[in-house]
C-alpha cells in the first residue's frame, strides 16, 4: 500500500546521510538505477512487496541484482529497509529521493509536447527561453511527442501550462463558431 508520508521521511533521512557523508551524486547514481531496476521490472516490485518471500530471500535477491552497482551508503540503507520490513516500500522512497534531490538543487522538470521530435537546437531555445523567464535553476527537459496536437508545442512546469499547439487554435476557432458570436453583432 503507498505509503507518501514514509517514503519521504525514509528518503529525507538517505539525503541528509548522502550530505553529511558528502556522497550526494553517488547516492543519486544509487537510486536512480533502483528506480529504473523497480520500473522496469515488474517482478522485482512483486517480490519487495510479496508477504510470502521472507526478509533474507528479499536481501538476497535486492544483493543479486544491485551488487557491485551500489555505493555502502546506499547498500547499508536498503538493508535496513528490508531488516525493518520496509521494503515493499523502495519504489516509493526512491521516487521521493530524487524529488527531493530535484527540490535541493533547484531543478525543475518541464514536459514539452511536440507533434514531431525536436532538434537539439530547437529544444535548447525553449530551455533557454524558460530559464530567462520562469525560473532561474536548472531544467530538466521530458520530451513527449504526440502527433494529436497537430503542431506548435504544449510547455508544462509544475503549475504551469503553455499550450501553443495547432489543436487547441482550433478547438478555440470552433468553440467560437458554435457561440456564433460573429453572427450576432452584424446582425444587431
Amino acid at each position: 500500500m503507498p505509503n507518501p508520508r514514509l517514503a519521504s521521511r525514509y528518503a529525507k533521512a538517505l539525503l541528509d546521510l548522502a550530505v553529511e557523508q558528502n556522497a550526494v551524486d553517488s547516492t543519486l547514481q544509487d537510486i536512480r538505477l533502483l528506480d529504473a531496476v523497480s520500473k522496469q521490472s515488474r517482478e522485482f516490485t512483486n517480490m519487495l512487496r510479496s508477504p510470502i518471500i521472507n526478509a533474507a530471500k528479499k536481501q538476497e535477491v535486492v544483493a543479486a541484482v544491485l551488487s557491485g552497482k551500489m555505493s555502502a551508503l546506499t547498500e547499508g540503507f536498503i538493508k535496513l529497509l528490508v531488516s525493518k520490513g520496509r521494503e515493499a516500500n523502495l519504489p516509493e522512497i526512491a521516487d521521493a529521493f530524487i524529488t527531493q534531490y530535484k527540490v535541493m538543487k533547484n531543478i525543475k522538470t518541464v514536459k514539452l509536447t511536440t507533434a514531431t521530435p525536436l532538434s537539439d537546437t530547437v529544444k535548447q531555445n525553449i530551455i533557454k527561453n524558460v530559464v530567462a523567464s520562469v525560473h532561474k535553476g536548472e531544467i530538466e527537459v521530458t520530451e513527449v511527442v504526440d502527433p494529436n496536437i497537430i503542431g506548435g508545442f504544449i510547455l508544462q512546469m509544475d503549475d504551469k501550462l503553455v499550450d501553443a499547439s495547432v489543436r487547441r487554435d482550433l478547438n478555440d476557432v470552433k468553440t467560437q463558431f458554435q457561440k456564433n458570436i460573429y453572427v450576432s453583432t452584424i446582425f444587431n
